[in-house]
């Protein structure tokens, strides 16, 4: 049907015409979006390739009987002439089956596929035409090649020169051919494409194609917005033109009555600046509403909107404004005890003695209750609480909950067991010393705590002033060696070393009384004289460590104003 209604209204200008320098098409025709152009002149299938790719297309491809009848209309105003002209149709480089290989016997259109409904080899019996069995081989058309009928395609190699070619093209959207209603008088329009065919009639014509109607005095061009597939003829220049030609232009209606052709639009639009379309009238909406909070436009009734406000706010006698709510005086009311009212809202509060629990008010508890603190709770505030010790103990750091002894002077009293007064305890870093005090251990006067460091004593602890020679030059530290140490902390080894001088063995268990008495044996001499030597070695023992405890005291007290202006130390409980 289409290959008639193609047969009907083609009558192609300038066909025969030997091609221009700047290789025109002699020839050209649209269907739809698709443009074919034929061009005359010698070229090679390479040639012929690159001047289709100028335009931005290819080599034709003839994939249906479509596309075969255009080639037959093209050629229909060649005056007899049967020249073979090139199509995109090729095959690389090689030796392949001489029998069929489909419709396409191997070759593959210039797109790079093969997919066709169509093909129309001019010998059956496949490419033994004259052409080398071995590509590459390229195909060309002729009217001659079969006798009558549509072309039939003829295998040449590639860089044999053709008579012609055919190019295929690819628009997005064309325009219909003018339409020109003059009463009976004829106008004649011609078409020039962006391609370079130009003619009389076409099928369809691209966007960028240009029509000249001389008696009118007309210039046009087909144009579509972006996205479009179908164009429309306009000019630069606003208003209508001629109302026999495309209506003027007008989108609605032509009106030459009054002399000079003029659009009309119907009665609910408006004429537009470029004089030809129309546009309905602007009706009020929600974007030149003057609501305060929203707008909702009313689908039932154009150009009619409604205001709406905010949850907490209502609609005021204006129609357009929004006025608060005040949600405290609804009722019933909304809060269990006080209520404030807000912008747009409202804050539920408690009275004196209640607190806020899942949106109702519930009475306080104690915020002792339930409290793990080993000597006594002290609550801050309405739901917090504090442990606090007994005097000479502060809450251990890693649990505040608990507690541990504490002394911040050189001699504090220890804490014994009230059940046996033998058992005390002492800070760590005290020593028990006579009369159930604990005394601060002199560290630096015990031995080498820090080397060739300065050592300074502190409550319960000592610190080292890092000296040169030592990684850590100008820092405190307990070890002013980089490397660490295996002995064992200073600190340790002065205890025990005061624990074993007390006189006192917390180690060793005392001896289980015997449930009977042993036979007396007779005591050798040199037993005698082994406990005898012994006791006295004991006896010097003890005078030695209670002159060494004197001595130390009243050091202690010496210092007693640059230790007590130091930092409260870390105390354990140590059993003595």
């Amino acid at each position: 049907m289409l290959g008639v209604l193609l047969l009907s209204v083609l009558a192609l200008a300038g066909l025969g015409l030997p091609a221009p320098a700047d290789q025109r098409p002699s020839g050209g025709q649209c269907v739809e979006r698709e443009c074919f152009a034929l061009f005359h002149g010698p070229a090679t299938f390479a040639n012929a390739s690159q001047v289709c790719e100028r335009l931005r297309g290819h080599l034709m491809t003839v994939r249906s009987t479509v596309a075969a009848e255009v080639i037959s209309l093209l050629l229909s105003g060649d005056g007899g002439a049967s020249p073979r002209l090139w199509i995109g149709l090729q095959r690389p480089q090689g030796c392949g089956d001489q029998g069929p290989l489909g419709p396409l016997r191997g070759f593959q259109w210039v797109t790079g596929d093969n997919h066709t409904s169509y093909s129309r080899w001019a010998r059956p019996d496949g490419d033994r035409d004259g052409a080398p069995p071995c590509g590459p081989l390229c195909v060309a058309v002729s009217v001659a090649a079969i006798g009558p009928g549509d072309p039939a395609w003829e295998a040449q190699p590639c860089d044999a020169e053709a008579a012609g070619f055919l190019c295929e093209l690819h628009f997005e959207a064309s325009c219909r051919p003018l339409a020109v209603e003059t009463g009976g008088r004829r106008v004649s329009v011609a078409y020039s494409t962006p391609f370079g065919a130009r003619g009389a009639d076409f099928q369809a014509l691209p966007v960028g194609s240009s029509a000249a109607a001389a008696a009118l005095g007309l210039q046009l061009e087909c144009a579509a917005p972006p996205g479009a597939v179908e164009g429309r003829w306009g000019r630069e220049a606003p208003g209508a033109w001629d109302c026999a030609v495309e209506k003027g232009g007008c989108e609605y209606g032509c009106n030459h009555s009054a002399g000079a052709p003029r659009c009309v639009c119907p009665h609910e639009a408006a004429l537009q600046a470029d004089g030809r379309s129309c546009a309905a009238a602007a009706a009020p909406s929600c974007n030149d509403s003057l609501c305060e909070h929203f707008c909702v436009s009313n689908p039932t009734a154009p150009g009619s909107y409604s205001c709406m406000c905010a949850t907490g706010y209502k609609l005021a006698a204006d129609q357009h404004s929004c006025e608060d709510v005040d949600d405290c005086a609804q009722v019933p009311r909304v809060c269990q005890q006080r209520c404030v009212n807000t912008h747009g809202g409202f804050q539920c509060l408690c009275d004196e003695g209640y607190e806020m629990v899942d949106g109702e008010c519930v009475e306080l508890l104690d915020p002792c209750f339930g409290s793990d603190c080993e000597y006594q709770c002290q609550p801050v505030g309405t739901d917090k609480y504090e442990c606090i010790c007994a005097e000479g103990f502060v809450p251990n750091p890693e649990d505040l909950h608990r507690c541990q002894l504490f002394c911040n002077e050189t001699e504090c009293p220890a804490d014994c067991d009230p059940h046996n007064p033998h058992i005390c305890y002492c800070p760590e870093g005290f020593i028990l010393d006579e009369g159930n005090v604990c005394v601060d251990i002199d560290e630096c006067e015990q031995g080498n705590s820090c080397g060739q460091h300065e050592c300074q004593n502190l409550l319960g602890t000592y610190q080292c002033i890092c000296g040169p020679g030592s990684p850590l030059e100008g820092q405190v530290s307990l070890n002013c060696d980089s490397k660490p140490s295996s002995k064992p902390k200073a600190k340790e080894e002065n205890i025990r070393e005061e624990e074993e001088g007390s006189g006192e063995d917390s180690t060793s268990p005392t001896p289980d009384p015997t449930l009977s008495t042993p036979p007396a044996q007779p005591v050798h001499s040199v037993v005698l004289i082994g406990t005898s030597i012994a006791t006295l070695s004991l006896v010097v023992a003890l005078l030695a460590l209670l002159c060494h405890l004197r001595k130390k005291r009243g050091a202690a007290r010496v210092e007693m104003e640059y230790k007590c202006a130091s930092p409260a130390k870390a105390v354990a409980l140590q059993k003595l």
